[in-house]
Formats: C-alpha cells, structure tokens, sequence
C-alpha cells in the first residue's frame, strides 16, 4: 500500500533568482557581441556549441522544476513511475523538474447520495439519503490506491446507507433504536460505516447526517393512517387515565371531609357521569338537579 510521504523541496524564490541571472546574463552577452561584431562573429568550436545547447537545456530544465502550492492543496510527485512524495506546505517551491506532480484538493467538501429505496429492518420499504461531510487526507492513497477517489466514495457511501438501513426500523419499538426516533446515533453509526468503507482511499469522513428519511410512496398512506390511529389511541389512554385518577380523587375526598355519603349505586352514576364529562370530545351540557339526591 502506497502511504504518503513529505516530498522534497526548494524555496523556490532563491532559484527563481538564480535562474534569471542564468538567463538574463548570457543572453545580453549574446546580444552585445551581435550589436558590436555584426556579422563577424564566429559561431566557434563544436564543443563549445554543444556546451551551449546544454545549457540552454539545464535552465529550461531549471525553469520547469517552479510549482506553486495553493492554501488546502497538494501536489503529489511522481518520478519516472515511482511516487517521490506529497508537497501539502502552500508556497513556491522548486522540485524536480522530471516529476509529475498531480494537484489535488484537500478542502472540506460535502456529499449527498441520492434517494435510494431500501427496506428497513421490519421489511418495510422507505427512501432515505445522507450527507457525508469529508476530506482527503492521504494524497497518496487518494491518487494510487483507488481508481477515482470520488466516484469510490460516491459507491462506497450509498453501500453503507443501505447496509445500516437493514438493521434499523424506520419506527421506534420500546427503548431500540430506530432512524426516526434517533437521528443522532444513527448518524454516528453512518459515519463509522462508511469510514471504513473509505480507509483504504485516504479519506477522511468528517461528519455524516440522514438528509432525507420517508416512507416509499406506495405505502405512505397506510403507514400516515397507522400513524394516526397509534397517536389516536395513546392520547384516549393518556385521557383514561386521568379521569380515572381524577374521579378516584373525588370519591376519596368526599369521603374523607364528609361532604356527602354515597351508596354504591350512587357512587357508580358519579364515576360515570364524571367520566363522560372528562373523556368526551366535546364540551358537557350540565343538567341542575332542582330535586332531592334520588329524584
């Protein structure tokens, strides 16, 4: 496995300098024995020809070994085949001139994968999407380990979704966790899945959330009116509850402060008149005994 490595560098300002000297100075050589000779001057020995021609080459050469770094940029390096590492420190620089170097980014960049259908732990279809926020790390892994880096995470990524999607349900059951009911875990399982998936890429996942988490189109209705009829029946248990905690409030305090003895069968018209009253839906029309207690 190829692993990056600090490659190798010049300031580049020092050769930047030394190569217009190099320049500037034997050309303006040239240019006065032209202007001052003429046409007699003589183009002199063959070595020193061919001397000349290296020359010339060696500060091309020179000149073609010059690369800048941007902020959150890297160049990596790689000479006559074999990777001779990574330049991450922004500035201007003077390397090899036989090298390759390939510009990468290694900005935070974000990511969302499609809606992907993919049924959850119960079986029950639903379409779900995330955002990945990630970044390079290892230039050299990015580079030369995987084929495109971003097209690998792109694959790797909607993999992991429908991996954890399997082993959740979309509603919560008791005290398990569900993708509804917690976001969050969820959202940290996704990120460990998926930087598994890209270690060997040399990317790192900063931070994973689901952007998008619905029930599929053929069954949203039913699972909406599921919906409502649980909520339906958790609010009539809640109301149940109370009025019988509140009509067994009032049986004891009118015992207790002996505001009023009741036979049973009086005891069972109060606790059901009190118990109309406090579950009904709508507002209770109250009827004014003008007789005794029995009439």
């Amino acid at each position: 496995m190829i692993q990056e490595r600090k490659g190798r560098a010049l300031n580049g300002f020092p050769v930047l300098f030394a190569l217009l000297v190099a320049t500037v100075v034997p050309a303006g050589a040239i240019v006065y024995n032209v202007a001052n000779i003429g046409s007699q001057v003589e183009t002199g020995p063959v070595y020193l020809q061919i001397g000349l021609v290296v020359y010339a080459v060696l500060v091309a050469l020179g000149w073609a070994g010059l690369t800048v770094v941007n902020p959150n940029e890297a160049r990596a390096m790689v000479l006559f085949g074999r990777y001779s590492g990574s330049l991450k420190q922004q500035g201007f620089w003077w390397v090899n001139p036989f090298t390759r170097r390939r510009r990468i980014s290694i900005k935070v960049r974000n990511f969302e994968s499609q809606k992907l259908k993919v049924n959850d732990r119960d079986g029950n279809p639903i379409e779900i999407a995330a955002v990945v926020v990630w970044r390079v790390a290892d230039t050299a892994e990015a580079l030369f380990e995987v084929d495109d880096y971003e097209q690998f995470l792109k694959v790797q990524t909607e993999a992991a979704i429908r991996t954890l999607t399997t082993s959740y349900p979309y509603e919560p059951h008791r005290d398990e966790l569900s993708l509804r009911g917690n976001p969050h875990e969820v959202g940290e399982r996704l990120q460990a899945e998926v930087q598994g998936r890209l270690q060997k890429a040399g990317i790192e996942v900063m931070d994973t959330r689901i952007s998008h988490l619905a029930y599929a189109p053929e069954i949203a209705n039913a699972m909406l009116r599921r919906q409502q009829a649980s909520a339906v029946i958790d609010a009539r248990t809640r109301i149940v509850e109370g009025a019988v905690s509140m009509v067994e409030m009032a049986l004891d305090q009118l015992s207790a402060k002996n505001i009023v003895a009741l036979d049973e069968d009086r005891k069972a018209t109060m606790v059901s008149n009190l118990l109309v009253v406090l579950c009904s839906e709508h507002d209770a029309q109250p009827v004014v005994n003008t007789g005794t207690l029995y009439q």
